[in-house]
């Protein structure tokens, strides 16, 4: 065996029976839910429980990170938007229309997170108008952290459907 078939064959471009995809897809959505607006989780139920500098900490990690990402919202949102948009709609046609699976794998990958990038705008949003402190931060993590759960569950369950159906069409048909 060839050393470029080694490599071909550990990177399969064929996604869904690929275990790297797997992997990358739990890994994917573990850290968007752990790293609730870039404030790790456990920090928040350490702050929750104990307060004082853990707290503070928290606090200030929300503040700064909600001060980042409204800062990219007014200078480049419009671009990030039409960017995202595009890619995802180049993924889409590639991917479903072309029937190319590595785009359809990185779309199933992609368009979900652009819904937990809306929330975290949001989020961001809320925290900068008054909701940087105490348990009214506490609750707004809490339920970005929920909805992006949730729709991890349900980016999860549509990308195995369709990774089952995809394998299963190359198993019986052949293509």
């Amino acid at each position: 065996m060839q050393w470029y078939e080694t490599i071909f064959e550990l990177i399969d471009l064929r996604s869904f029976s690929n275990l790297w995809f797997w992997i990358a897809l739990a890994v994917l959505w573990s850290s968007a839910a752990h790293f609730v607006m870039g404030v790790p989780w456990d920090m928040v139920m350490r702050a929750r429980r104990r307060g004082g500098q853990a707290a503070a900490d928290v606090e200030a990690l929300a503040r700064i990170n909600a001060g980042r990402i409204a800062y990219i919202d007014e200078v480049a949102g419009l671009w990030l938007t039409g960017i995202v948009a595009g890619v995802l709609s180049v993924l889409f046609v590639l991917g479903f229309v072309y029937r190319v699976e590595f785009c359809q794998a990185v779309f199933l990958l992609a368009f979900p997170m652009t819904f937990v990038g809306l929330l975290s705008m949001r989020t961001a949003r809320a925290v900068l108008a008054g909701e940087a402190a105490g348990e009214a931060l506490y609750r707004r993590l809490r339920r970005q952290r929920r909805v992006v759960q949730a729709i991890g569950m349900v980016a999860i369950f549509v990308t195995a459907l369709w990774g089952m159906y995809q394998n299963l069409n190359v198993a019986v048909l052949g293509l």
